[in-house]
């Protein structure tokens, strides 16, 4: 496995566990080659894509979620990005980012 890739599993597991930490039963997904579906499952109609890098590519990245939603056939998705110095042990430190119309939706949703 390259180092990168071992970054990316190490993020993903620790999201999965931040997120079973306030109740949900999220894991990891396996990889799904050209039909990705993103990163986590276990958060229903939701999709979690995953980036820990030195480089912010958040346009790039939105893109490859959107795509993952629709893979997924879910409501929306999460970005959720490890900011620099923000350890593993801080998740809920991390960012998590969407189009404002998404954003805007699940407070809809949530009775806001």
């Amino acid at each position: 496995m390259t180092a990168a890739k071992a970054k990316g599993t190490t993020a993903e597991t620790a999201v999965a566990l931040y997120l079973n930490t306030k109740g949900w039963q999220a894991e990891r997904r396996a990889l799904s080659g050209a039909k990705d579906k993103g990163d986590i499952t276990g958060v229903p109609g939701v999709v979690f894509e995953v980036k820990s890098a030195a480089r912010l590519c958040i346009p790039e990245w939105l893109r490859e979620l959107d795509a993952e939603v629709a893979n997924a056939h879910a409501d929306t998705g999460l970005l959720v990005v490890k900011p620099k110095g923000v350890g593993f042990t801080r998740v809920g430190q991390w960012w998590a980012v969407q189009p404002l119309s998404d954003a805007c939706q699940l407070l809809r949703d949530a009775g806001y």
